[in-house]
């Protein structure tokens, strides 16, 4: 066996775990919205836990308040008495187990299929996922022919708001991503981040929000 061939045996596998701890990856969340929400004139809202496994936490408490916030600067008005406030604000999030993922980091192949992009982890919605996750050491293209694995984590942030005078549905969205963070203080800002980016969208539109990466320490 060749000197080279002994190195990408004991290197690739080190060289593509320092890719996935080191590498810092922007959020990218999938947001779709549709609304028929009045222009902002001072209208209270109050917000409450759309899945009651979260209601009444100091958890959901910390997110709600920056969901208040983010509705304050757009012209809502948090309700001083939640019982006539003039809209009902209904916040849920979630992260599942994980899902293990196994590439080859194929030295010098291209792609693998997945473009510079990833692409194929299966949405929730039935679309491809997998941008923000290529990476040359994991996906080819540069890397060395191994194979590794890591745990991709898909979350979900659902977003309604109602008219407390008759139930009707204003505003319904779900922001969605993928990441190698299971960690709800990091997932849930950045998805209520990407909810509020050009709030309150365009009526059935489908976009991809970019924020920052996770900050390392």
């Amino acid at each position: 066996m060749t000197r080279f061939k002994k190195f990408g045996m004991f290197a690739a596998p080190a060289l593509a775990l320092a890719a996935l701890s080191g590498c810092a990856t922007p959020f990218k969340a999938d947001v779709a919205r549709f609304q028929q929400l009045p222009a902002p004139a001072g209208q209270s809202f109050t917000i409450v836990a759309d899945n009651p496994q979260l209601a009444g936490g100091l958890e959901f408490s910390h997110y709600a308040a920056m969901v208040g916030q983010r509705l304050s600067q757009t012209g809502y008005v948090a309700a001083g008495d939640p019982a006539s406030a003039d809209l009902i604000v209904r916040v849920a999030y979630d992260v599942d187990n994980g899902r293990e993922k196994v590439r080859s980091t194929g030295f010098g192949g291209g792609y693998g299929g997945f473009g510079p992009w990833g692409g194929g982890f299966g949405g929730r919605w039935g679309r491809p996922w997998g941008y923000g996750f290529y990476d040359p050491w994991l996906f080819g293209g540069g890397g060395f022919n191994d194979v590794s694995s890591y745990t991709v984590y898909t979350s979900d942030l659902s977003m309604k708001i109602d008219r407390a005078a008759d139930n009707r549905r204003l505003f319904e969205g779900k922001a969605s991503a993928q990441s190698l963070s299971n960690k709800l203080t990091y997932l849930v800002p950045n998805l209520i981040d990407a909810m509020f980016t050009n709030f309150p969208g365009q009526n059935g539109e489908d976009v991809k929000i970019t924020l920052p990466p996770e900050k390392k320490g």
